[in-house]
C-alpha cells in the first residue's frame, strides 16, 4: 500500500506502489512528456525503475513519489529525490531532484509546485547539503523551473549521455546549496 510522503495545495505525493508501473506507463509515458527524456519508455523499463525506487526508499526513505492532483485523484506525474547515477555525470551520489508532469496539468503549475516541497523535504528531513537537478539545454520549460527554485547553471558538472540524441547534448545542471535555499525562505 502506498504512502502519502508530501502534500501541497493541490497535490499529494505518495510513494510508489506495485502497480503504479502501468499507470505511468498509460498516462505518463508519450513521446510530448518523454521527449527530453530518452523518448517513450517500454513497460519492463518503468517496472525495472518503480523497483529500484522502491528499493531505495526503504533503505534511505526518500525516491521519487507519484504525483497525484486531491481534487480528481488522478495521476498527474512524479517527482522526488535520489542519489546522482549517470555513469557519465562528474558528480554521482550528489542528491538529485526530478519530476515530470502529464501532458495534460502542463502550464498549471503542478511542477513548482511539487518540487517545492520535494526541496523542503530534500533539505529539512533528509539533511542534504546541496541539489542538483539535470535536463537539456532544449528543455527550456525543465530549466525555467529549476531557475524559479532558485537554482544556478553549474556548466562544470555537464556531461553527454550517449544514450540521447545529439539535441538533447550535453546533460546540463543546475544546483541549490542548503544556504541558498535558507536565503529565500
Amino acid at each position: 500500500m502506498a504512502d502519502i510522503v508530501l502534500e501541497t495545495d493541490r497535490l499529494v505525493l505518495r510513494s510508489i506502489d506495485e502497480g503504479d508501473a502501468q499507470l505511468q506507463f498509460r498516462l505518463l509515458n508519450t513521446p510530448a512528456v518523454m521527449e527530453h527524456l530518452g523518448g517513450v519508455k517500454e513497460l519492463h523499463e518503468i517496472e525495472a525503475k518503480h523497483a529500484k525506487t522502491m528499493a531505495l526508499f526503504a533503505r534511505h526513505g526518500f525516491g521519487f513519489m507519484m504525483m497525484v492532483e486531491k481534487a480528481t485523484g488522478d495521476l498527474v506525474g512524479h517527482a522526488g529525490l535520489k542519489r546522482v547515477d549517470h555513469p557519465a555525470a562528474p558528480n554521482q551520489g550528489d542528491f538529485e531532484i526530478g519530476w515530470l508532469v502529464r501532458e495534460d496539468r502542463w502550464r498549471r503549475g503542478y511542477g513548482i509546485e511539487a518540487m517545492r516541497a520535494v526541496v523542503a523535504w530534500a533539505f529539512t528531513r533528509h539533511d542534504v547539503p546541496h541539489l542538483v537537478a539535470l535536463t537539456s539545454q532544449r528543455n527550456a520549460p525543465s530549466w525555467r523551473l529549476m531557475k524559479k527554485l532558485g537554482m544556478e547553471r553549474r556548466q562544470d558538472l555537464d556531461f553527454d549521455d550517449p544514450k540521447y540524441p545529439p539535441d538533447d547534448n550535453p546533460t546540463i545542471q543546475y544546483s541549490l546549496t542548503r544556504k541558498q535555499w535558507e536565503q529565500q525562505q
